[in-house]
């Protein structure tokens, strides 16, 4: 009795273990699989997210300074979504350019 209440712990290890990866190696989202308004409303609900823009390109969407470093300043971020060639998604974080002298 007591061998098998091991091996039944083990196994709910098992699967709690497999449960947590699979759920960490779900896909990133798909701008293309979107409507304009959907892409942006996922950007502006997580404040931040990474979204695949095409087969092998993906993209950082941020909704405001707030997820940029300080250095750093917004520059508008189009992707091809369902709907729209060029959706204006959201913003990406650009460095500041600053010339070396």
């Amino acid at each position: 009795m007591r061998k098998h209440g091991k091996s039944c712990i083990s196994l709910i290890c098992v699967l709690l273990a497999l449960a947590n990866t699979a759920s960490l190696a779900q896909a990133r989202p798909d701008t293309r699989s979107m409507t304009c308004a959907q892409a942006q409303a996922i950007v502006n609900q997580r404040g931040a997210v990474v979204m695949s823009t095409g087969q092998y390109t993906y993209d950082r969407f941020v909704a405001s300074r707030a997820y940029c470093m300080r250095d750093e300043i917004l520059k508008p971020l189009y992707a091809p979504t369902r709907d729209t060639a060029q959706c204006p998604v959201a913003y990406e974080c650009r460095q500041i350019f600053r010339p070396t002298n």
